[in-house]
């Protein structure tokens, strides 16, 4: 396989990071093995730029090589172990516990391509689309996420990525959160079930203001939207909108990581 160069391609001390998390390759006889730091390579270069499958530049592999092994991490949860596995190694590098005791909640509307799948309207925000669900650390790192159509109540989808948050983390003690999710016994539900408290941050004066925690989230969202790929939601499934997410948080934990 050709060798590219291109600014979104892992570096050794990166791949050596990623690689010990990818299936391994069955045998095929009469058929040479994948290269798979090239396929991840072209992944990466597609989420960063927001290019379609088929107009990948042909010095990565076919197209439909390295789209076939993105539905197979997506779908067999690579990608989703390679995430969590990335968010601690960060948090321990910066002299942080593994797992956070904070966490902040947030969610953001955004439109939807032509290209189809499930969609909804955002009355509030008066818009055709999908919401992204996170939950962040201190650190900005998103340990759950979730995408649906942008009609989803916010408590509705608050539950999904808190719940998977304990699940990682069973040292959650409090979720900061603003006002919209103080709404249905959220917070009562969520701490009776889960030991979780959630702590309302509320605006107290108009205009422009850095609320406590919350800036954090929010400068997450900032980072997800630097990348071309997910500046709207182009994927037809909810699923594949999560693992743009989950590579675009990869490739930037690598970079930390790897920074000298």
């Amino acid at each position: 396989m050709k060798q590219t160069n291109y600014p979104t391609d892992l570096t050794d001390s990166q791949w050596e990071l990623v690689k010990k998390h990818l299936p391994l390759q069955p045998a095929r006889r009469g058929r040479p093995r994948t290269d798979l730091r090239a396929v991840l390579n072209a992944i990466f270069y597609l989420q960063k730029t927001g290019c379609q499958w088929r107009l990948l530049p042909h010095d990565f592999p076919h197209w439909r090589t390295v789209y076939g092994w993105y539905t197979r991490w997506r779908d067999d949860g690579t990608l989703r172990r390679l995430h969590a596995d990335l968010v601690k190694q960060v948090r321990q590098r910066v002299g942080k516990q593994a797992q956070p005791t904070v966490g902040i909640i947030d969610s953001q509307t955004v439109k939807t391509s032509a290209s189809g799948g499930t969609s909804g309207y955002d009355a509030g925000k008066k818009t055709v689309g999908r919401k992204r669900f996170i939950v962040v650390d201190t650190l900005g790192l998103i340990w759950a996420l979730a995408v649906t159509p942008a009609d989803e109540a916010e408590q509705d989808g608050a539950c999904l990525v808190i719940h998977e948050t304990h699940e990682q983390a069973k040292s959650l003690k409090t979720i900061y959160a603003d006002s919209a999710y103080n709404r249905k016994g959220l917070p009562k539900w969520v701490r009776q079930t889960l030991g979780i408290q959630i702590e309302i941050v509320r605006k107290i004066a108009r205009g422009f203001e850095v609320l406590p925690k919350r800036w954090i989230v929010e400068r997450t969202f900032a980072w997800l939207n630097h990348d071309r790929r997910l500046s709207k939601d182009y994927e037809r499934r909810t699923d594949s909108a999560e693992a743009m997410m989950h590579l675009g948080q990869i490739r930037r934990m690598l970079t930390r990581l790897t920074v000298n």
